[in-house]
């Protein structure tokens, strides 16, 4: 399965924005946009104006990189979205919202969507009690989320858990923390995913040129 194993605080300067991809670094003094706030590699403090197809690429790239999907896998998120009722951009939004590990993310049982990823793919999570090791599953309204017994001891755990009262919850989660559970209570509220912020119309501008 490919991934990404290059360096992720790149990305984030890359896009000159926190992606929040690293867990508890990216609230501290450590974050590499506050300590080298200017594009990675040799020309990085060079101004350069983007056009508009720029604008539109950089937006589509910074999506991505939040939710940590390659580019095949966000096209077919997109044309799935495309297909749908509704505003596409949206659609794609609540997609990638109800990826399994993005709710694991959004719950607090890990510290970032990376480290989410792994606990899925150890499989450490279970949905209704069966256990489910496909970070891209989607997440249904009423399915309850839980990490397994087993794992529950895991220092990473208990770490991204208390760090996640720090972070407001979704309303659209159900959450016990103290018995490792949640539930998806609602389809995910749009005015509820601003951090960091996303302008989705510029995706779709991107795909529909």
């Amino acid at each position: 399965m490919a991934r990404y194993i290059g360096a992720v605080c790149k990305l984030c300067r890359r896009e000159n924005i926190k992606l929040y991809l690293k867990a508890d670094r990216c609230y501290s003094d450590k974050c590499a946009i506050t300590r080298r706030p200017k594009p990675p590699g040799q020309h990085g403090e060079k101004r350069i104006k983007l056009s508009e197809f720029g604008i539109r690429l950089r937006e589509k790239q910074k999506v991505r990189r939040i939710y940590g999907v390659l580019e095949r896998q966000f096209e077919k998120a997109f044309s799935r979205a495309d297909r749908q009722k509704g505003r596409t951009g949206e659609n794609l939004l609540g997609m990638l919202e109800l990826r399994l590990d993005n709710v694991i993310y959004r719950m607090g049982f890990a510290g970032s969507r990376n480290e989410a990823r792994q606990v899925v793919l150890h499989k450490h999570v279970l949905i209704n009690g069966r256990r489910v090791n496909v970070p891209s599953y989607q997440v249904r309204v009423g399915d309850v989320v839980s990490i397994r017994e087993q794992a529950r001891a895991q220092k990473r755990i208990g770490m991204a858990i208390a760090s996640a009262e720090n972070r407001q919850l979704m309303t659209w989660l159900e959450v016990d923390r103290k018995a490792f559970t949640g539930t998806l209570k609602t389809l995910p509220v749009r005015e509820e995913l601003n951090e960091p912020a996303i302008r989705e119309q510029y995706v779709v501008e991107y795909y529909s040129r």
